[in-house]
């Protein structure tokens, strides 16, 4: 029995399989199913409550559309299942990577997920390349490095490399003169990003981050992150939740689009350089 695999930039379809037992056949969904929760959503990927939810399993495809492109395929697919309590959607994402990558150091790159969605619920959605001019998406991205920071692993220095001596960064010495300005300047020298607030560097209160686009190299931070997430680590990969807002426009019975994002650290992807899948169906279920 053979099962033949459809990729598109632009929808994702799938043809029925036929089931060997009883000669009855079931039918691959074709479209992801945001069922209802029976109580809060769960943040946990290994939470019980996931097994009642339909699993979408997404094909990735290669992000070779603009520079930086990945042109080896690296992750095969992602498998998706949704859930809802009427106000937030929660999806928790699922794919095999062999090896965990989540140390930030010079010419390492982190394991990554995320979750795109259309800024407004429209029968024309936007590209699904990071969305268009004035035709914005929401995405946000998870990133396995930021979960071990939330999980208890300090963001210092000393945590990244154990053996490091403070004279060899000075913003983290004690100064020699008490109300010297030389912490603060040798911090803008030497740790600029941390000592100007960048959202990518410094201690995390969540492993995500919301973000806006209207097309590739316009990706901004949003005004804030008010999703949430939490990733797991198997032999197999990673299993990732990530809870967001319900779009606008959505409500039970409508229909809307999501396009997911896996980074593979491993394989050298970072930013654009990533295995992605164009916009996939969601229908959003519960009681009007």
């Amino acid at each position: 029995m053979k099962t033949i695999r459809l990729l598109a930039v632009v929808s994702i379809a799938f043809l029925p399989l036929a089931c060997s037992h009883g000669g009855h056949a079931a039918a691959i969904p074709t479209e992801i199913v945001v069922q209802a929760a029976t109580g809060k959503l769960p943040a946990d990927p290994l939470d019980a409550q996931w097994a009642r939810a339909a699993e979408f399993q997404a094909p990735l495809i290669l992000q070779d559309m603009v520079e930086p492109r990945l042109l080896e395929p690296s992750t095969r697919d992602v498998r998706v299942r949704a859930l809802t309590d009427g106000a937030k959607i929660a999806f928790r994402l699922e794919w095999e990577d062999a090896t965990r990558e989540d140390l930030p150091m010079p010419a390492a790159f982190i394991d990554a997920c995320a979750v795109q969605l259309p800024s407004k619920r429209a029968a024309d959605v936007p590209a699904p390349q990071m969305g268009e001019p004035g035709r914005p998406v929401e995405i946000t991205l998870w990133r396995a490095s930021w979960q071990a920071i939330v999980e208890g692993r300090p963001d210092t220095i000393q945590a990244i490399h154990p053996n490091a001596l403070e004279y060899h960064y000075p913003f983290m010495a004690t100064p020699l003169v008490d109300g010297s300005d030389a912490k603060r300047d040798m911090k803008l020298r030497y740790a600029p990003a941390r000592a100007l607030g960048n959202d990518l560097a410094g201690p995390r209160t969540v492993p995500v981050q919301d973000l806006v686009a209207e097309g590739p190299g316009t990706l901004a931070p949003a005004a804030s992150t008010t999703s949430t997430g939490s990733g797991k680590r198997s032999q197999k990969g990673w299993s990732v939740v990530i809870t967001r807002n319900v779009p606008a426009g959505l409500a039970p019975g409508k229909r809307t689009q999501a396009a997911f994002a896996v980074w593979q650290g491993a394989h050298e992807e970072s930013g654009a350089r990533k295995m992605r899948t164009g916009w996939t169906p969601v229908l959003m279920e519960g009681k009007p």
